[in-house]
């Protein structure tokens, strides 16, 4: 029993959500001022530091590749490597863990000078290196878990890109309670924290073809569940930071609290595991005593009762409908087309550039909060609790996304798309409210921002695999996700950066004041409406596959 349960979709579920939990999303304006101070560069220089690491962050089409080649095809139906002995999803997770040891831990060196400082495009190198690392994580456990809960596709992604979201502010929690005000230790710790997680857990991390998807969305919304707690507390841990200062005592007994709470998943896993295993017996015990002969006359019986028609011998013509109802429904999924294929259907660059107008803009707020929050003269503290509620709210969006798109799809019939053009069309009104600058304003807008944010990074990756098929699905999103370093380069660096370097004007290259950003606000609030026009156009060319997606789904559950 032990080793079943170790060995299970349920553990390698709980194995990727907390190697989530440790990969430090949206942790750079942490220690983006080290980096400017000890580098000497100005806005420009870090906004194009940023940018690689975005790149980093989001090209993730080599981590796809490599998952097609050494995981997709070569599993059994226990989760193991069917073939080759080097060849499952933990070689994609030991590619990431050496390329976020190094770069973190080039980048730490950098900083404390055990190297000489690097010229600009190799420290871009050494970003890149450390958040490319990301793609690997991330691939291998959303992909794995939509493999393993097909018919939960969009909730299992938000868990997914939910415990990504949240990772930062988990982090920084470690951060304050450990090395508070060290940036250059906690680049140190970033080398250290995701490659020792990764590389201790990431065997549990499988694919399970032969997995019972029946009645999965109760425990995945156990997750769900634990991931809302964890964010409310680390909400009310924020919020008390703000307002009073904890001695070290108390943040070391709230961080032990935090991890109890990130290891109550392994409780779910094994009650659902358990139910699994008591739901196959019952199931062998029914076809046992279906099989035994004395039964036949009662099996003649229940023939004759019209209620019980799904018992009558002719199974075979049933199971003919079913599978001319299949020859029907025939989706991109079944099928499963290669990048090059995505890539000349029009549908794919309406994503695309859907994504460019709302995570690009969104990206590039991210990147520059501790900036922002400077030049409205917000404290280190309280951009430090910016930072961490920033990731907070995209958490929210992921989990609350890939929820709701379900909730939408299954009971609605209304595509993910739509819901897609409302995040992008909030996102607008987040931007405007930020350029606004009223006091305060910029907790208000970063919710928006922030939210809109997530919601779009689960819904992204399952409108992918919806319209081009699940087989290739690591290399699409991760092609389509480029989309994010593209919009960040654009807005973060020839608008943002530009125009901050524009209003400061003195030699010491900072800007206070709401005229700072203003101007740029303006125009990523008009970008991302015009992402909004966009992504109602594809939610109506798809309009037909996903009617055909809730017709497949149905058809599933009359077997």
């Amino acid at each position: 029993m032990e080793r079943l349960l170790m060995s299970s979709k349920w553990i390698a579920t709980v194995a990727s959500i907390w190697i989530q939990c440790s990969v430090d999303a949206y942790t750079f304006s942490i220690y983006s001022s080290v980096l400017k101070s000890s580098q000497g560069y100005d806005q420009s220089m870090l906004d194009m530091v940023s940018v690689y690491k975005d790149i980093g962050g989001n090209a993730g089409v080599l981590s796809g590749v490599l998952f097609s080649a050494v995981a997709v095809g070569n599993s059994n139906r226990s989760g193991t490597v069917r073939s080759r002995s080097f060849a499952g999803p933990w070689v994609v997770h030991l590619a990431g863990a050496i390329q976020n040891f190094l770069g973190y831990l080039l980048m730490w060196a950098s900083v404390v000078e055990v190297i000489h400082r690097p010229p600009v495009p190799l420290m871009c190198f050494f970003v890149f290196l450390s958040a490319h690392a990301q793609t690997f994580f991330s691939t291998t456990n959303m992909v794995c878990g939509v493999k393993n809960f097909a018919e939960c596709g969009g909730t299992i992604v938000g868990i997914m890109k939910g415990f990504l979201g949240i990772s930062g502010a988990i982090v920084i929690q470690g951060y304050e309670t450990f090395c508070k005000n060290k940036s250059s230790t906690f680049l140190l710790m970033l080398a250290l924290l995701p490659t020792f997680v990764s590389l201790a857990l990431m065997f549990l991390v499988r694919i399970y073809e032969d997995a019972d998807t029946t009645d999965d969305r109760k425990q995945l919304n156990g997750f769900s569940a634990v991931a809302l707690i964890v964010a409310g507390y680390l909400m009310i841990i924020i919020s008390l930071e703000n307002i009073f200062t904890l001695p070290s005592w108390a943040h070391i007994f709230t961080f032990i609290l935090l991890l109890l709470l990130l290891a109550s998943p392994l409780g779910i896993s094994i009650k659902a595991q358990r139910e699994e295993d008591y739901n196959k017996i019952r199931s062998l015990k029914k076809v046992s005593v279906e099989s035994n002969p004395l039964m036949k006359s009662s099996k003649s019986s229940a023939a004759k009762d019209p209620l019980a028609y799904q018992e009558l011998p002719g199974g075979e013509g049933d199971q003919v409908n079913h599978a001319t109802l299949d020859d029907i429904i025939n989706l991109p999924e079944e099928e499963g087309m290669n990048l090059l294929q995505a890539m000349s259907t029009l549908n794919f660059w309406l994503l695309f550039a859907a994504m460019v107008c709302g995570m690009g803009t969104a990206q590039a707020v991210a990147n520059n909060l501790s900036q922002i929050g400077e030049s409205f003269n917000y404290t280190r503290v309280e951009i430090s609790n910016l930072v961490s509620l920033w990731g907070i709210w995209n958490f929210v969006g992921r989990i609350g996304a890939g929820n709701l798109s379900d909730y939408l799809l299954h009971t609605r019939g209304c595509g993910r798309p739509f819901l897609m053009g409302i995040t992008l069309a909030s996102m607008a009104a987040g931007h405007a409210v930020i350029a606004s600058g009223f006091p305060g304003i910029l907790y208000v807008g970063s919710i928006l921002v922030g939210i809109c944010y997530g919601s779009q990074w689960a819904l992204m990756p399952t409108i992918a695999f919806e319209m081009f098929g699940v087989r290739h699905v690591g290399t699409i999103f991760n092609a389509i996700g480029i989309a994010n370093p593209v919009g960040s380069y654009i807005f973060s660096v020839r608008i943002i950066g530009y125009i901050y370097d524009m209003e400061a004007g003195g030699e010491d290259n900072f800007c206070f004041g709401t005229h700072c950003f203003m101007l740029s606000f303006l125009i990523m609030s008009f970008v991302a409406f015009l992402g909004f026009l966009v992504a109602i156009a594809l939610f109506f060319r798809t309009k037909q596959i996903y009617q055909l997606l809730v017709l497949r789904r149905l058809n599933h559950s009359l077997r």
